[in-house]
């Protein structure tokens, strides 16, 4: 065996006694073996004979061997040759001594001889081994070409048949997913275009039989004179994909990934320059999608997002939540949006401070643009670029209620304006109706498009959301999630919407969290107090309802026993949700001892009588739990609390954190604290969703 060439400092050479022989190494062991054998058999006086029959049956040994691994005829030859010389030289050495000039020589000879022909047919077998490898390529090759031209002649009979065409089939490219594959072909001459054969699409899918939720549909090609058609052979749309674990950023630059094709490729939005349009009923998986939307928007490092959704916020809370429930140990979480409007008066101040910002953008930024030869702002992590997310933001352009008529004139204002500015937005709809869809601003401005299905017919009139594209059916795309989307560099076709829930998302806001952009100088400053103080306890208390974690009670003693009796829901730790004429628990207390007092009459307040005398017998109802405790000392929970946030330190304690702690609801735990700040007790530091409650001995 040849030693390693490589040395360790500590144990030397090192022997690789695994390795295998090569010509040279292989011409030494054999001759080196010979002559150890033959010295052996002459000191012992060992029968010549016996090295003979050794090398004979070595012989026969390896060209059985070499026949089972069917290696060449020259292989076989030189091995059985080699085993036979270097016996017979071994039987003629022990006869006449191995220690003569004669016998060296010729041993020398043997040896050298032997790796030169292990070596020729080392290169012969690497050879044949070689083209068999490519062998089996070519005929790997034949027959998917043949497979190839099969489909090829299938589909242009097809053509000819459903739409009178005659095309030439250039490729068949099969996808990787192996869900279907893509004929690029040539039209015929005389100014047929691809048109032609789109509008035959579902005629297509039926003629070739293929399943429920497949298509072939028909797009340009490389010049007007080719067509590609997709051709769908596994239905992809039926189940859910789940949202990629990636959460790597992303830019408004490089496209926005929105969902898969049915080949599975992502396809992108470029939204730079471009407003968007999601249209989808109820139930086609249009709010998951939105939250894709937010999710490909938060990862952007030169994206802000600002929601404005009417129906309590819904869409943009997930995206809030994890901020206002992340607690004091380690790094603050940021809101995966910058801000969310909920109700009417914050949606106006949201669009107002869009305009002033996209008005100050145009002037403040001019020497910018022009070091850059731009008319566009250069939109970076510095000078972000703001999208507002408007739920059901098409309805409230098409609504005729006076107010909702001043949001659309506001929503028009900025989709009209500032795309220069930076400022974009993305409108979603619940139906594809001209009654919904009419606003020319809407079809100019919204190039990129989405409508989500769900298999809906009524109200789902394709052509108000992809004029001119022909052969698209709901029926199609009949699966939550599934539908068509079209931009500008992607022509409109089937695609499918990510599965996301909300664990991933809070995932997503954590792990987007130092990476969020924020507004840029000049922009703030044209922004005002109205956006620096969008997270201000008095604007964002309508979201504490969102933090309740426990369970309702299912308890036979606090379900109402009969229709419109007392609910004394004041016994219980958690209140009950305001009413819909929009008091709160608190309120409605109030009311209703007012109302009794003024009829009926009431005891007294607590603490004005000594603890042993008793309630007289008579004089009305005992409401006396719906009043909240007027004693300065606090509820019995709170000496725990003060305790608790005097431990923290000068960090102090969110009010979630102090509910938890004492393991009461967060809505009695706020006005506790809040009272014990109006008392001095505790320090308030309002910092929105991060404020916190410090002990005075820290503040």
């Amino acid at each position: 065996m040849a030693p390693n060439t490589a040395t360790n400092s500590s144990t030397g050479p090192v022997w690789d006694w695994a390795a295998g022989h090569g010509p040279v190494t292989g011409a030494l062991s054999a001759t080196t073996g010979a002559l150890a054998l033959a010295t052996t058999g002459a000191a012992t006086g060992m029968p010549a004979g016996w090295a003979l029959a050794a090398g004979a049956a070595g012989a026969i040994g390896h060209t059985v061997t070499s026949l089972r691994e069917r290696l060449a005829a020259r292989t076989i030859g030189m091995r059985a040759a080699s085993w036979l010389l270097g016996a017979g030289w071994t039987t003629w050495a022990i006869t006449y001594g191995p220690f003569t000039w004669a016998a060296i020589g010729s041993l020398a000879t043997l040896g050298v001889g032997m790796g030169a022909a292990a070596r020729s047919t080392m290169f012969h077998e690497e050879a044949r081994e070689l083209e068999a490898i490519a062998a089996a390529e070519r005929q790997v090759a034949r027959e998917l070409s043949a497979g190839r031209r099969a489909i090829a002649a299938e589909w242009v009979d097809r053509v000819q048949r459903v739409c009178g065409l005659t095309i030439r089939v250039l490729a068949v490219e099969m996808w990787p997913t192996g869900a279907g594959f893509t004929i690029d072909a040539e039209l015929p001459p005389g100014g047929t275009t691809y048109e032609r054969i789109a509008q035959y699409a579902p005629q297509l899918s039926a003629d070739a039989r293929l399943p429920h939720g497949c298509t072939a549909t028909a797009s340009r090609g490389i010049d007007q004179g080719r067509v590609l058609i997709d051709v769908t052979t596994v239905n992809v749309l039926a189940g859910e994909i789940e949202y990629p674990t990636d959460y790597s950023p992303l830019s408004i630059h490089t496209g926005l990934p929105w969902g898969v094709r049915p080949d599975g490729r992502e396809v992108r939005a470029y939204l730079r320059e471009q407003c968007a349009l999601i249209v989808g009923p109820t139930g086609s998986g249009k709010t998951n999608f939105v939250h894709d939307v937010l999710a490909g928007f938060a990862r952007a490092k030169d994206i802000l997002t600002w929601v404005i959704d009417l129906n309590a916020g819904s869409a943009g809370l997930p995206w809030i939540r994890p901020a206002l429930t992340s607690g004091g140990e380690g790094e603050a979480v940021r809101p995966g949006i910058d801000w969310l409007a909920s109700s009417y008066e914050e949606a106006m101040l949201m669009l107002e401070t869009a305009v002033r910002v996209g008005k100050h953008r145009k002037v403040a930024y001019q020497d910018l643009m022009a070091k850059a030869n731009t008319d566009l702002l250069p939109v970076s992590a510095q000078i972000p670029q703001v999208m507002l997310v408007i739920d059901e933001g098409a309805e409230i352009l098409a609504s005729s209620d006076p107010a909702m008529r001043k949001l659309a004139k506001k929503i028009l204002e900025v989709i009209r304006q500032f795309r220069a500015a930076g400022i974009r937005t993305v409108l979603t709809a619940l139906g594809a109706t001209g009654a919904v869809l009419g606003d020319l601003m809407i079809r100019r401005e919204a190039k990129a498009r989405v409508c989500l299905t769900g298999g809906e017919v009524e109200g789902m009139d394709l052509s108000k959301v992809f004029p001119g594209a022909r052969g698209l059916k709901p029926s199609q795309a009949p699966y939550k999630g599934a539908g068509f989307m079209g931009t500008p560099e992607s022509p409109v076709g089937l695609f499918k919407a990510w599965r996301i829930k909300p664990n991933q998302i809070a995932d997503i806001v954590r792990a987007t969290s130092a990476s969020h952009p924020r507004l840029d100088e000049q922009s703030a400053k044209a922004a005002g107090a109205g956006y620096a103080r969008r997270w201000d306890a008095a604007r964002t208390a309508w979201m504490d309802g969102t933090l309740t974690t426990e369970e309702p009670s299912t308890t036979t003693e606090e379900k109402p026993k009969r229709a419109g009796g007392l609910n004394l829901s004041a016994h219980r730790d958690q209140q009950p949700p305001a009413p819909a004429g929009g008091l709160d628990a608190d309120a409605l207390a109030a009311k209703l001892m007012a109302e009794i007092d003024a009829q009926f009459g009431t005891t007294t307040e607590p603490g004005t009588e000594s603890s042993d005398e008793q309630p007289p017998a008579g004089g009305g109802l005992n409401l006396s739990a719906l009043r909240k405790d007027r004693d300065d000392s606090g509820p019995d929970w709170l000496p725990a609390a003060l305790d608790a946030i005097k431990t923290a330190g000068p960090d102090g304690m969110k009010p979630s954190a102090v509910a938890d702690a004492v393991g009461k609801d967060r809505k009695t735990v706020r006005a506790g604290l809040k009272a014990a700040a109006e008392r001095g007790d505790l320090i308030y530091r309002d910092n929105g969703p991060h404020s916190v409650y410090v002990h005075p001995d820290h503040a």
